[in-house]
Parts: structure tokens; C-alpha cells; sequence
């Protein structure tokens, strides 16, 4: 994949497994996924969302291994926490993350006890994750990515009071939003939860894959310089 400073063990993963090229949503929202903002990712269904969401996790998480969940990532129902789950074993066979999925007719007592010994990556449902969060009062310090997959099918389901009470808890991360519509829930929920995030739309016609490589090349260096800066106050703040 042509991605600027992909993780070469994940590059190889998705080569192995026939992704040779980004498609336009992977090239364009690639780097300001790496670079910690928060975003809001319209797309139709079948352009690569759940694999987008798992090779940004794997890039971002890839190469250290911590006791707390470093990614959460929010799904529909057991199905999509069996894809997400899939992919992750796919494409992030190099990286040694450890990947725990958890829904509606999980043991309770069991998955706290796996979360407990040490995951990297939480994928969950919305039921399943606010009432493990209530009761178990996991860290949450440590995590660098809270993403909500396929909105609108969730919020319709009015979830978005256990999304926003697990939102609440963490002090500090980057928050993403996809979804194959942009509506008014989807707007309310950002607003509340969302700090100035980018918004992209790829629900039309499918972009020119040929397009200016320069113009993506200058692009994907800006977010670079704005991820630099950022770390660099960090690493002051942190002094």
C-alpha cells in the first residue's frame, strides 16, 4: 500500500492478504488518523471501513504492549465484533497485539477477568461495554483511540447515552466517528463528543484512483508536521 511511513510488518500483512493499493477513503484519511485528531468518516457500505479502522489501529499501537486496552472500538452487534475481530487476526498477525472482542451474550464475569490479565485492543458492543465500564472501572488512561463504527445503525438503536457515559470517562483521546450517512444524531453526538474534528465524505462516486500523487504527498507531510508538533507539547507538558 502506498501509504506514507506505513509500519512495515502491517504492510507486509496486507500485501500477504491482496491489498496492494489504498483505496481513496484508506490514502485520504490516513494520515490524520495517524496524527491523533479526531474525524468524522462518511462512507457507503463496502468501501473499507472495518478494514480502515484496523490497519489505523494496528499503525498506531503496533510495536509496544501495555496491561490497559489501548484501542476501544464500538460496534452494531456480535457479527461485527466477530468481523472486526477476524481482520484484526488477518492484518495484525506481525504485531502482537492483543485483541479481545465482548457482546451481549459474553460471560460477564469471564471477559473482565480476560480484559483484566492485559489486552491491547477492546472491541465491543454498546450494552456489553457500558455495563463492563460501570461495574469494572477499567484504565482507560492509556488509551489512544475511541472509535464508533457504522453510527447510524447504533444511534438509531438510542445508544447514544452509554456511548457518551464511556466517552466521559476517558479524559484524553482521539475520537472517531464512521458511518455510511451523515444525520442529525451522528451531528448532535459529534458535537458533544468530538473536539474541532475532520470531516470526510466519500458517500458518491467513487474518486479517480489516479489522482495528483503530489497533492497527497503534501497533504499527508502537513499532517506529519502538525503530529510532530503535537508530540513535542506533549513531551513539554510532560516535563
Amino acid at each position: 500500500m502506498k501509504l506514507k511511513k506505513i509500519n512495515e510488518e502491517l504492510q507486509q500483512a496486507l500485501i500477504e492478504n491482496g491489498l496492494t493499493e489504498a483505496n481513496a477513503m484508506q490514502k485520504e484519511t490516513f494520515s490524520t488518523m495517524k496524527s491523533g485528531s479526531d474525524c468524522i468518516i462518511i462512507a457507503p457500505k463496502g468501501s473499507g471501513k472495518s478494514t480502515t479502522i484496523v490497519l489505523n489501529v494496528i499503525q498506531k499501537l503496533a510495536g509496544a504492549n501495555e496491561e490497559s486496552p489501548r484501542a476501544l472500538i464500538i460496534v452494531e452487534d456480535k457479527a461485527k465484533v466477530l468481523e472486526m475481530e477476524s481482520l484484526f487476526e488477518k492484518y495484525g498477525k506481525n504485531s502482537n497485539l492483543e485483541v479481545y472482542g465482548v457482546h451481549d451474550k459474553g460471560d460477564m464475569e469471564y471477559d473482565k477477568n480476560y480484559i483484566s490479565s492485559g489486552i491491547d485492543v477492546l472491541i465491543g458492543t454498546p450494552n456489553k461495554l457500558s455495563e463492563m465500564f460501570t461495574t469494572a472501572g477499567f484504565n482507560v488512561n492509556r488509551l489512544k483511540m475511541f472509535i464508533l463504527d457504522d453510527a447510524d445503525p447504533i444511534l438509531k438503536l438510542r445508544h447514544e447515552t452509554k456511548i457518551m457515559r464511556i466517552s466521559n470517562s476517558i479524559v484524553r483521546t482521539q475520537r472517531i466517528i464512521f458511518s455510511e450517512q451523515f444525520t442529525d444524531r451522528i451531528e448532535i453526538l459529534a458535537e458533544k463528543m468530538l473536539v474541532e474534528p475532520f470531516e470526510f465524505d466519500f458517500d458518491g462516486a467513487e474518486e479517480d484512483e489516479d489522482e495528483d500523487f503530489e497533492e497527497e504527498e503534501n497533504f499527508e507531510a502537513d499532517q506529519d508536521e502538525d503530529f510532530e508538533e503535537q508530540e513535542g507539547d506533549e513531551e513539554n507538558g510532560n516535563k
